[in-house]
């Protein structure tokens, strides 16, 4: 068998409980419930959220400044064709008048870029109108875009509109001599596109960051935690350890890298709760130690001075002369009560023994006749009850203790005849019970009464030694209140278990036992 403190213990114990937690994500998953925010989680969350937006923060900060330079260099381009466009329309000596061209004078001038659009504007109406296509041609703009340019306000300052075909467009509206007005525009294509480009590249910049700073987040993060996972892992070896009963050596204590940060503090922390769980279970261990071994010795000793008794009651029975009748009475007394103490004594020792975990006798039992027996002792002992018995046709072959399995059979039968009144049916099955697990197949032994039943306050404390029922079910008094602790103690020393389910007109105790 593996010492629960070895470390190959505690590392199946990390295993079983990385496994658990891997089978709780899946049924988590398919059960579609989210995942629980562990602190991992989170702190991911928090790394992703704040790379998201420092990359939001930097991309629009740079997309409006590159797209403000680029505007502002668009408007000085707009200022210079205007300028242009009002040297070819003023004379320095006079007013001159709308030229036949139109606006093709505007857009003729050397240095206008592609997709300059000019137009003269007289009473707010568009005169005459043109732009420059790709291949330098002139084209005329649509209706809806002269309109457009109309309502440009003739103050020399650029704006943005959107000229329908055309797109947006930066456009200035300035006067002239000779009492009309002219608007020039430039297009805003190459400083969109330009921005959008900009926008785009940090956007994927910014994906493969947070891409980046996640993986090497979950790397650190799992780093920083894994004190903490060992400690988990340690506190569920700790946990799974049979610490109610027997010395057990806790596992290996949780390594401390600095006890400077606060994982490092917390594993100190759980380190020295450990030490003192573990000095607490030995002195514990060795309290109960004494007061086994006293129970035991002083049952032992006590069973030569109670045989004596009895032999001494006995003797003076047997005595030739006639005894007065209260004398008579008294040794009665004498040899009942010193056979209660014999059986109080006899309990108690054998509960010290199992409790000292000394090893039954592992024989092959067939529980059908021991079944068939006890019921046969208990109706001759109470022939008042109906006692019935339900076993199977084959032999039900168990691995342990005849005498023993024989003692859980007789105090499960005596407690039902005991505790219930006159006429009442007792039922005792056997049956055998599948296996549904690693556990292996088992044999199911239940009694069954239909009496006034057990209070939910007494079935808390009912295998607990020197434990009584309450008077609803008490028709005598004297019961030592061990006989369903040696129940447990014994069905626990073969590897079973004992239950007990009761409600008023029915009481079932259940005792499982291992085939094997």
């Amino acid at each position: 068998m593996t010492n629960p403190g070895d470390p190959g213990h505690a590392a199946a114990a990390r295993r079983a409980a990385a496994g658990r937690a891997e089978a709780a994500g899946v049924t988590d998953a398919a059960a579609g419930r989210p995942a629980p925010k562990t602190l991992r989680r989170r702190l991911l969350i928090v790394v992703a959220a704040l790379v998201v937006l420092v990359s939001a923060i930097v991309g629009l900060v740079s997309v409006a400044v590159l797209h403000n330079q680029l505007v502002a260099r668009l408007d000085a381009a707009l200022e210079q064709a205007t300028d242009r466009a009002g040297r070819a329309l003023d004379d320095p000596g006079g007013p001159l008048p709308i030229p036949p061209e139109g606006a093709e004078v505007l857009l003729r001038i050397p240095g206008q870029p592609v997709g300059t659009v000019a137009a003269l504007v007289v009473d707010r109406t568009i005169f005459a109108s043109s732009t420059i296509d790709e291949e330098g041609e002139l084209v005329q703009p649509s209706p809806d875009a002269l309109r457009t340019l109309a309502a440009v306000p003739v103050d020399r300052e650029p704006r943005t509109v959107e000229l329908e075909g055309l797109g947006d467009y930066r456009a200035i509206a300035a006067p002239t001599n000779g009492g009309y007005s002219f608007v020039v525009a430039l297009p805003l294509d190459e400083v969109n596109a330009t921005t959008a480009q900009l926008g785009i590249t940090i956007g994927i910049v910014a994906l493969a960051g947070l891409a980046g700073a996640l993986a090497l987040g979950a790397v650190t993060v799992r780093r920083a935690l894994q004190p903490l996972d060992r400690v988990t892992e340690t506190a569920t070896a700790v946990s799974e350890l049979p610490l109610a009963r027997g010395d057990v050596e806790l596992p290996e204590q949780v390594p401390v890298d600095d006890e400077r940060t606060e994982v490092g503090r917390l594993a100190t922390s759980f380190n020295r709760m450990l030490g003192h769980v573990s000095s607490a279970l030995s002195a514990r261990e060795q309290s109960e130690r004494k007061v086994r071994r006293f129970v035991a010795d002083a049952s032992h000793e006590l069973r030569t001075p109670l045989a004596s008794i009895r032999g001494y009651a006995e003797l003076t029975r047997m005595h030739g002369g006639e005894l007065p009748p209260d004398v008579v009475h008294a040794i009665g007394r004498i040899e009942s009560e010193s056979l209660r103490m014999t059986e109080l004594v006899e309990d108690l020792l054998l509960l010290a023994r199992l409790d000292e975990g000394r090893e039954l006798r592992r024989d092959p039992v067939d529980l059908r006749q021991l079944v068939v027996d006890a019921v046969g002792d208990a109706q001759v002992a109470g022939p008042d009850h109906d006692w019935r018995v339900a076993v199977p046709a084959e032999p039900v072959t168990v691995a342990g203790d005849a005498s023993r399995l024989h003692q859980v059979l007789a105090n499960l039968l005596a407690n039902a005849r005991v505790h219930t009144p006159e006429g009442t049916k007792v039922v005792v099955r056997l049956q055998p019970v599948p296996s549904t697990d690693a556990a292996g197949d088992r044999v199911r032994v239940t009694v069954t009464d239909d009496g006034p039943g057990i209070g939910p306050d007494v079935r808390a404390t009912l295998f607990e030694r020197f434990a009584r029922g309450d008077a609803s079910r008490s028709r005598r008094a004297g019961s030592t209140g061990l006989g369903l602790a040696i129940v447990r103690a014994v069905v626990e020393a073969h590897r079973g278990t004992v239950a007990v389910d009761s409600e008023p007109g029915r009481t079932e105790f259940a005792v499982q036992l291992p085939v094997d």
